[in-house]
């Protein structure tokens, strides 16, 4: 057994650091995951999931790779769930609130990193149609492959690759200032 399979054994068998361990492996990308696809529904979506994860965790079997595909499996049903609870609840207004306005954008080189933050690309892949941001972040943030993928949001392999190209045609057009294409930049099928 790898060391894997011996924490998943000892996690099922009840065993809490082996949990923390596996928690710890998938938690963060979830949580990104989540948050860009559905803004403040994530930590409760996220939390869900580790609710349904304790639940089941005996009956799960495979690998790392399974591991991560099932849980994200289980984070995408539980946001599904959470966005169609949000749409039937009220929203609250509060008529005393304020806009904020930032600084403007004077410093190039703040903007530029801000840019190429994490932050601010998980903003611009959430801005892409649902099933591109999807597609893109399980394949290049989360890292699972187009079967596990798709698997996850219950699609076919190529229905994923396709969503995922497409959405990064759509981002790379979008950063690239506008009349300007680079001869040498590699091609989207080239990045995947």
């Amino acid at each position: 057994m790898d060391e894997f399979e011996q924490r998943l054994a000892a996690a099922q068998a009840g065993d809490e650091a082996a949990f923390v361990y596996l928690f710890r492996s998938v938690q963060p990308t979830l949580l990104r995951y989540l948050t860009t696809l559905g803004g403040s529904l994530a930590e409760d979506a996220a939390a869900d999931t580790w609710v349904r994860v304790v639940r089941d965790l005996g009956r799960f079997r495979g690998d790392e790779a399974g591991w991560r595909s099932w849980v994200f499996t289980i984070g995408h049903a539980r946001l599904r769930d959470a966005q169609r609870r949000a749409r039937r609840e009220p929203i609250p207004v509060d008529a005393d609130l304020e806009p904020a306005l930032g600084p403007a954008a004077d410093d190039v080189e703040a903007s530029v990193e801000e840019l190429l933050s994490t932050t601010s690309a998980l903003a611009l892949i959430g801005q892409l149609p649902r099933d591109q941001a999807e597609a893109v972040l399980l394949r290049y943030v989360v890292g699972l492959d187009a079967s596990a993928a798709a698997r996850v949001l219950g699609k076919r392999p190529g229905a994923v690759r396709v969503a995922a190209h497409r959405g990064l045609r759509r981002l790379a057009a979008g950063l690239a200032p506008e009349g300007v294409t680079d001869p040498a930049a590699p091609s989207v099928a080239e990045l995947s």
